[in-house]
């Protein structure tokens, strides 16, 4: 049976934009992803979530609505990825982990190649945005 791993992603919009992070080497390098990482032991997601912006972009988020919930399998075992729509509420993203962030408007995810455990949620972003006319 593969690993389980738990982790989530932060869906920060800012001005009608949402933040997307490219990763750095190692798996799955290059391709992009909403920031965030694993869920420790006693944390909630949405605790896990702050902490992880605060480690991996240097910058505080209010964690807001749920996204999606996806589960993918990969080589190195079965990711199930919750992600949340943030708010950034102090510091400006930096890059830490990742090899490059661009704010992009929901229309444009798609040009990205995604990790796949997010294109759900790439998804779910594009359908949410329509559905209000942003």
């Amino acid at each position: 049976m593969k690993k389980q791993i738990n982790v989530v992603g932060a869906v920060i919009v800012r001005d009608g934009e949402v933040l997307c992070a490219q990763r750095g080497p190692g798996a799955l390098a290059g391709m992009w992803e909403f920031p965030g990482g694993k869920i420790e032991a006693g944390e909630t997601p949405r605790e896990a979530l702050e902490r992880e912006i605060r480690e991996e972009l240097e910058c505080v988020v209010s964690v807001g609505e749920q996204v999606q919930v996806t589960a993918h399998e990969y080589d190195f075992g079965v990711v199930t990825l919750t992600t949340f729509y943030c708010e950034l509420v102090e510091g400006a993203p930096r890059l830490t982990e990742h090899a490059s962030v661009v704010w992009l408007s929901p229309e444009s995810l798609h040009e990205l190649e995604w990790a796949p455990a997010d294109i759900p949620a790439v998804e779910q972003i594009q359908r949410d945005f329509e559905s209000v006319g942003a």
